[in-house]
């Protein structure tokens, strides 16, 4: 038998899947509110959009449809999500003011984390939590909260 990586290529170690209600909607305001850019996609056999990879720097997040058989619900469907991703960008700032123009709904405004980033989480809108960091300072024990 051959050694062959056991992960695909292109592919990091761990990768997000997101089950939303639509997905080429999802992937048009991934691109244009956070920077993702579109690897692929698998059409089925009426054309929605079965699966897609989407990356960003050096991560890629899959997504996908719900699909009642196996009870995979987006967000919405379940009302919210345990499940947030956290995420670090260039220029916040920037960043976030993209995000929101783009139909972001922020829920936890630009601050300074005592562990050292600016962060801003937010929710799409599939109903994702997201949260945007980037680091600003070493991480100071003496800055946490008791």
């Amino acid at each position: 038998m051959s050694e062959r990586n056991p992960k695909a290529e292109g592919m990091a170690w761990f990768n997000p899947h997101l089950t939303v209600k639509n997905v080429k909607g999802a992937i048009e305001f991934y691109e244009k509110a956070f920077g993702f850019k579109t690897r692929m996609t698998i059409p089925d056999k009426a054309g929605n959009v079965m699966h897609a990879e989407l990356a960003y720097h050096d991560m890629v997040m899959m997504l996908g449809p719900e699909c009642d058989e196996q009870n995979v619900k987006a967000p919405e469907s379940l009302n919210g999500s345990p499940v947030a991703l956290y995420i670090y960008v260039d220029k916040i700032e920037e960043f976030v003011a993209n995000a929101e123009k783009a139909g972001a709904k922020i829920t936890d405004p630009l601050t300074d984390q005592f562990w050292g980033d600016r962060t801003c989480a937010m929710r799409c809108p599939e109903g994702h939590k997201w949260t945007f960091a980037q680091n600003v300072a070493d991480f100071d024990p003496s800055n946490m909260p008791t």
